[in-house]
This record gives structure tokens, C-alpha cells and sequence, in this order.
């Protein structure tokens, strides 16, 4: 077994879908990930492979968070997904790393999470509201989560996390 992970491709799209569809049992985040590359707002799309067989994906989105007075770009990382089959295997956390050191590539400051706090806490993401940044929907307190990728990149920032049109069904 030999596990890969690449930017995606465009043969790779039809793959993406099912790989997301699988992993959480319906299409709306899948059609989500769509709606992002249609829109050009797929800012980091990675796969995982297993003998090339697409197995996982990872995708980081723009985000604005903003206040009354200022305003700051960061990416969303989600969704997340790994196929059933191969999950527990350690790929999620794979191209958690990866799609993180793809965006310190980039020159990404700030990047956010919806999650799951035990998951997301072993990559250093902790609780938004510690900064006084919430998500734009009501979500629990502590699955919003956020973290610099450049250290004091979150001096000074706050409000508003708000996510591409693209996710406006989440």
C-alpha cells in the first residue's frame, strides 16, 4: 500500500465527488467542493491516493474575517473527507499536514475550521471565540476553531468569519 498525496487534477474531479459523497453518506458537501472550483474559490485542493486510487480530500477556501473597521483574509480548511473503508488510517491527519504546509506555501496567515475540537486541536487550531472571532452562523462555541500559520498573525484581528457564496448552503 502505497499513499500519495498531490494537488488535484482534473481527471481527478469525478473521483473528489465520490470519494466526499462516501465519506459523509450524501452530496452536499461534495456538491459544496463543486460549487467551490466552478467559482474559482478552490484555493487548495488536495488528494490522497492509495496505488493511485483516490482515497481522500482536503480543500481550504477564502475567508474574510472583518469588524466594523478592519478586515483580514484567511482560508477555511473543509471539508475534510476520507472513504470509509479508510478511515482511522491516518490519511485525514496526512492531508491536514500537508494541505497546512500548502498553505504556509502560499503565504496564508490565518486559517479557520467547523470541527471537531479533539481532531482539529492536534494541528494547533484552538477556539475562535479566544480572539473574538465567530463563524457567521451559529455553530457550538468550541467547533469553530482558528489558527495562525504566522505567529502574531492574529494580533488586532477580529468579528466576523465569513466563508465564499460558494458555501452559502452549509
Amino acid at each position: 500500500m502505497e499513499l500519495g498525496v498531490r494537488t488535484e487534477t482534473a481527471d481527478d474531479i469525478s473521483a473528489i465527488h465520490r470519494v466526499v459523497a462516501a465519506a459523509f453518506g450524501q452530496t452536499v458537501e461534495a456538491d459544496l467542493i463543486d460549487g467551490l472550483r466552478a467559482a474559482g474559490a478552490l484555493t487548495v485542493s488536495l488528494i490522497a491516493t492509495i496505488d493511485e486510487t483516490v482515497v481522500g480530500h482536503i480543500a481550504f477556501s477564502p475567508v474574510d474575517i472583518d469588524d466594523d473597521e478592519d478586515s483580514a483574509k484567511a482560508l477555511g480548511l473543509g471539508p475534510l473527507a476520507v472513504v470509509p473503508a479508510h478511515q482511522n488510517q491516518g490519511i485525514g491527519t496526512g492531508l491536514v499536514e500537508a494541505g497546512l504546509a500548502r498553505c504556509r506555501d502560499l503565504g496564508v496567515a490565518i486559517v479557520v475550521v467547523l470541527g471537531e475540537p479533539g481532531y482539529y486541536g492536534r494541528f494547533g487550531f484552538g477556539p475562535s471565540v479566544a480572539h473574538d472571532i465567530r463563524w457567521e452562523h451559529d455553530a457550538p462555541a468550541d467547533a469553530f476553531m482558528v489558527r495562525e500559520l504566522v505567529p502574531g498573525a492574529l494580533a488586532g484581528v477580529r468579528g466576523t468569519a465569513r466563508y465564499h457564496a460558494a458555501l452559502d448552503g452549509v
